[in-house]
């Protein structure tokens, strides 16, 4: 009796840990609010707002085309490969074997970086086109691992004997061996669109602007701060896999009856194993594949001649404003956020993806300006710079002199957000984070600019300090500060500031003022050493392709589109 009760409870225990996750996403879908720290109500209208998101709809439709192309496409290429592999003498299919398995032994972050630099020495534009053959790629090797075998279990006389009894070669492989191997064809297909829907690492790096997929999105995201409507689909997935595993499982309930009835009814179950097994799930995949083609063509998810590729800082921008641009001036907008600066950089500077407005920091501003990535800006094309207030733009020419290749856009602080009912009294200096009282309750920036900020005005030296003493002994006090740090976080302070997950952290102004509306008892200081005083603005990259394509302004932001002279 207790060894039962042990097993239900350990299954009970399997249960939950399985199925926890899941519920607390579909509780989560449910949620009135934004944030995951505060029930505020039972609501639908994520699932409404998540079908009127272009961004997460397009990334779900693009990665169901990029999986189903890549599987066939690979399917096609892996069969006839493993053809060949099998027509060859022993040795040497050995040695293609081998080959063909190193790609699958590889680290998915070898394999992604070294397609990205193949394809940019190859001056390939990253979009959807790379994501695509690198999928295909990566696919090739697994279609040939489950077919391989299926063609050793042939027996080759079958095939002989068809050819002796007058059968073309086509036909004798249409007819005898393609049967016998289709089982492992399937099986290729399904493992290559399962690996290709759930790949992350070898997307986000050959992946260009606008070009998304479920799993690079939800990464995004993540980064950032998950939006509800996240959990609206994921919710909407895990509902459909549901539905599909009954019907495939479905089997109907089976009784003793007379010889003619049981005729009848197995008639009956034949059709509804056809329907139920065979038509519903294949139905329900056409439709979203259908859909993914639909709604991929409409959005311009291959990209087009008449685009303006925006590069963007996370929830910069009024999502009202790009349809209003796009109904405006007929051009589509192809727009792409980032978290950091040193994620920005790196790809401006490849060259790899030909971004045409950019919207980095200040100090990385400067640096584009002395690596010659920038473009200056004719300003006969942005009459709105009249309504920037000549304060921003004196405060600017600390990073670009004479103004020629910026337009402010954004100004801000970085401060301490402390919860008032979690500490012992009012903070003022950047002290408190290096109290060992608030250990495992402090929050830092994941950013190396705003970490050494930091470090730098509470020893009382400059923000732009370049003495190497002074460098030194901030960067042992991040290090001794290290224990102490509950996580290293962007966006995500937001979230467990509001929760009360943590009792401190370091926050730009912007941010602030949104976690006091959610929580009243934060509150956000500027230290009494001091602070940065940041500025974001508008550039345009020397590899901009817009150049007088477009001569518009998005009028309700300051910079809108610059164009080099």
């Amino acid at each position: 009796m207790m060894k039962n009760t042990a097993k239900r409870i350990y299954l009970i225990l399997i249960l939950i840990l399985l199925y926890a996750p899941i519920i607390t996403l579909v509780v989560l879908s449910f949620n009135n609010s934004k944030t995951r720290a505060k029930w505020g109500g039972f609501t639908g209208k994520w699932y409404i707002s998540l079908f009127q998101n272009p961004d997460i709809m397009n990334a779900l439709y693009t990665t169901l085309i990029i999986a189903l192309l890549s599987a066939l496409i690979a399917t096609l290429i892996g069969t006839v490969a493993s053809l060949g592999i099998q027509a060859m003498k022993p040795k040497m299919r050995t040695f293609m074997m081998g080959v063909t398995n190193i790609p699958m032994l590889n680290a998915d972050i070898v394999t992604g970086i070294s397609l990205m630099l193949l394809f940019v020495a190859f001056r390939f534009t990253l979009g959807f086109s790379t994501v695509l053959l690198a999928h295909i790629t990566f696919n090739i090797p697994y279609v040939i691992l489950s077919v391989m075998p299926k063609l050793k279990q042939t027996k080759k006389s079958t095939y002989e004997a068809a050819l002796d009894l007058g059968a073309s070669p086509i036909y004798a492989f249409f007819k005898v061996v393609l049967p016998d191997i289709m089982p492992g064809i399937i099986s290729g297909f399904l493992l290559a669109f399962t690996m290709s829907l759930d790949d992350f690492v070898i997307t986000h790096f050959t992946k260009g602007p606008g070009v998304d997929t479920l799993s690079t999105k939800i990464y995004s995201e993540v980064r950032k701060g998950i939006k509800p409507e996240m959990y609206a689909l994921s919710t909407i997935m895990f509902m459909t896999v549901l539905v599909l595993l009954f019907l495939i499982n479905f089997t109907p309930e089976q009784k003793k009856s007379s010889p003619s009835a049981a005729s009848k009814r197995r008639r009956h179950q034949s059709i509804s194993h056809i329907i139920f097994k065979r038509v519903v799930p294949a139905a329900m995949i056409l439709v979203i594949a259908a859909g993914g083609f639909y709604y991929g063509s409409k959005n311009g998810v291959t990209g087009g001649d008449n685009q303006l590729i925006v590069y963007n800082w996370g929830e910069y921008l009024d999502p009202n404003v790009i349809p209003m641009f796009e109904k405006e001036t007929g051009i589509q907008v192809v727009y792409e956020e980032y978290e950091t600066n040193e994620i920005m950089y790196p790809k401006v500077q490849s060259g790899a993806i030909a971004y045409d407005v950019v919207c980095p920091s200040d100090y990385m501003i400067q640096r584009m300006i002395e690596n010659d990535l920038l473009a200056k800006i004719n300003f006969d094309h942005i009459p709105n710079i009249k309504y920037i207030g000549d304060t921003y733009l004196e405060q600017s020419r600390q990073f670009d002199p004479d103004n020629l290749y910026s337009v402010p856009y954004c100004w801000g602080t970085v401060g301490i957000l402390y919860n008032k009912t979690m500490v012992d009294e009012p903070i003022d200096s950047w002290s408190v984070l290096w109290d060992e009282k608030y250990k495992d309750n402090i929050l830092m920036q994941d950013s190396v600019r705003d970490a050494f900020a930091v470090a730098l005005k509470y020893i009382g030296a400059s923000l732009n300090s370049t003495d190497l003493n002074e460098l030194e002994e901030a960067k042992q006090l991040l290090i001794d500060q290290k224990p102490l740090v509950q996580a290293y976080v962007i966006d995500q302070v937001r979230d467990k500031m509001i929760g009360n997950e943590a009792a401190i952290g370091v926050i730009y102004s912007g941010e602030a003022i949104y976690t006091q509306a959610e929580n009243p008892n934060l509150e956000y200081v500027i230290p009494k050493e001091g602070s940065n005083l940041w500025i974001d603005s508008w550039v345009i990259p020397k590899k901009c392709t817009a150049q007088r394509k477009c001569r518009k302004n998005l009028s309700t932001s300051s910079a809108g589109l610059i164009l080099p002279k």
